[in-house]
């Protein structure tokens, strides 16, 4: 689905510009990277509009085993994608319990196994729902943030040692435990712009003490858009 929206009030219809310049709720699939998904509706609406260039941007990028809601603008609607870029997002996600992983999900291999026997799983909800408010998080070294000019995870990958990642304030507004089935976790979560749920999965392992890491994610909500209402990658040439 797509809304035609304007800076000053982006929720609500406004006059038309062209064609092609929209904004688009799309569900990424898992194994689909960001940049993936803007390539795939620049190049559909370039063969549909026979265009030459395209400006097409996204309001926030979600990880390649992640799945779930972005917000796509296209032609002079990418002139509004900061108004998207401060809002709240909502997540659906599963940690597993019993080992890390360098990446903070299923990226990389496990490592540091530990057994659960003897962990109570009051502990776990308390530690979970302890994370509600603001708190210091490492941001994983698999992550978009550039160093020298160049994203980390193209460093971690090469297998650099990286160690000036510095820690930042993020909000988690509220966490909902929706089923815990050791080794697994289950919660949904509200949080603030700049969050790594992959860094919260590993410090919720880290503070149970048998450490932890992201095993799925689902981004459900981008401020009042909501997954329900976006479309398919599948779609996206029969939705043009």
């Amino acid at each position: 689905m797509y809304f035609d929206c304007s800076c000053s009030n982006f929720y609500n219809p406004v006059m038309k510009t062209d064609d092609y310049s929209k904004l688009f709720l799309v569900n990424k699939p898992k194994s689909w990277t960001s940049f993936d998904v803007v390539k795939k509706i620049r190049s559909s609406i370039k063969k549909k509009y026979s265009l030459k260039k395209l400006k097409v941007g996204h309001a926030g990028t979600l990880d390649p085993l992640a799945e779930g809601l972005m917000i796509i603008c296209t032609g002079k609607k990418t002139k509004t994608i900061e108004n998207f870029l401060n809002l709240n997002k909502k997540y659906s996600a599963v940690v597993k319990l019993g080992a890390i992983t360098d990446s903070y999900d299923r990226e990389t291999i496990e490592r540091e196994k530990k057994t659960l026997t003897g962990i109570e799983l009051k502990k776990i909800r308390n530690v979970v729902l302890g994370f509600i408010g603001e708190y210091e998080q490492y941001p994983p070294i698999f992550s978009a943030i550039k160093l020298d000019g160049e994203p980390l995870y193209k460093k971690a990958r090469r297998g650099e040692k990286i160690t000036s990642v510095k820690k930042r304030k993020v909000i988690v507004e509220n966490i909902e435990i929706t089923d815990i089935n050791l080794p697994f976790v289950s919660f949904n979560v509200k949080c603030s712009k700049g969050t790594y749920i992959r860094s919260l999965a590993n410090d919720i392992g880290h503070k149970i003490g048998c450490g932890g890491y992201l095993y799925n994610l689902i981004r459900t909500d981008i401020g009042d858009f909501n997954i329900n209402d976006a479309i398919e990658i599948s779609q996206i040439e029969q939705f043009m």
